[in-house]
């Protein structure tokens, strides 16, 4: 996978707007369409975007609160309806799985591309000459490690329900280090202010689009190559033993909806499968709202009216 501040509601919450009475009669049914909302800032914003323009369209929208892999329970029967980002590196697996089935749907790519890796900041290569070369990470495990995990290095993982197979890269890679696992998105990258404020040892999980590439100097560290042998075939790879003995999937950012959204609501299905915009968009809006604590709905608006030719297409008007 906010990433970087909860959300005030954190549960179900139902936004509308003041919609034209013909506006809501141009709609093919008025009954909520609900969007998943995740704890990562630029998913909320991509969410709330699309669920402007479809208000703007005159649907209707909820808001609901949803794990990010869980929520594929409720998108293969409809309780769900539509989720805005499933990232190539760490939900590809559980998209492929219910897109199989017939009940979801893949929508597209959303013009975003995904990285999520092991990062460390640029001051550390004075301390691990070695890296980013990921066979240098246990000659500098006591570099990265802290008085809980000594001898054993230490790797910041993100909160669990993200996935991405940390604890299994650092098995099968034999790797001398010990997974800690971050409370949430905002946990995370408190601890990377504080260390590279400090220029202490950190080494951790960063994704992108982020404004962590934007504030900071650092790299990813360079595991053996992704490949979809390397999480299926225990035999690929270094250890013939073990799967994920490699670098996480790099790619695009999918759409997905209940299989149902495109009979039920047509123009919604057309207007989610154009939704698209940058890493370098996104970025700016997220920092806008982590690091200059502007308020995310307000960022949203400004997005939204700043860009209605674009939106409007999607929509087709």
């Amino acid at each position: 996978m906010n990433r970087s501040r909860l959300l005030g509601t954190a549960f179900a919450v139902v936004a509308s707007i003041g919609l034209a009475t013909a506006a809501q009669a141009e709609v093919e049914s008025k009954d909520p369409i609900k969007l998943t909302l995740h704890d990562w800032t630029g998913q909320l914003v991509t969410t709330k975007i699309m669920g402007s323009v479809l208000q703007n369209a005159g649907y209707n929208v909820e808001y609901v609160q949803a794990d990010y892999i869980a929520q594929f329970a409720g998108l293969k029967t409809g309780d769900l309806h539509v989720a805005m980002e499933m990232w190539e590196t760490t939900g590809r697996e559980a998209m492929d799985e219910a897109t199989a089935t017939g009940k979801v749907e893949n929508l597209g790519e959303t013009g975003m591309l995904a990285v999520e890796e092991w990062w460390y900041p640029s001051y550390m290569k004075e301390l691990c000459p070695g890296l980013p070369n990921w066979e240098a990470l246990n000659d500098c495990a006591e570099v990265f490690s802290t008085p809980e995990t000594a001898p054993m290095g230490r790797y910041l993982g993100a909160p669990v329900t993200w996935g991405g197979f940390d604890d299994e890269r650092v098995e099968a890679l034999e790797l001398d280090y010990e997974v800690v696992h971050a409370g949430t998105d905002a946990a995370l990258f408190a601890e990377l202010e504080s260390a590279y404020q400090r220029k202490a040892p950190i080494l951790l999980w960063v994704y992108a689009p982020h404004w962590a590439q934007i504030k900071y100097e650092g790299e990813w560290i360079e595991f053996p190559e992704y490949t979809a042998e390397c999480y299926n075939d225990p035999s690929w790879g270094s250890n013939e033993d073990m799967a994920y003995d490699c670098g996480k999937p790099r790619g695009p950012i999918w759409k997905v909806a209940w299989a149902g959204v495109k009979d039920k609501w047509p123009g919604a299905h057309a207007a989610i499968k154009n939704f698209t915009i940058s890493n370098d968009e996104m970025a700016g809006m997220i920092a806008q709202i982590d690091l200059e604590g502007r308020d995310l709905d307000a960022v949203v608006a400004d997005w939204v009216k700043a860009n209605e030719a674009t939106w409007k297409g999607w929509i087709g008007q």
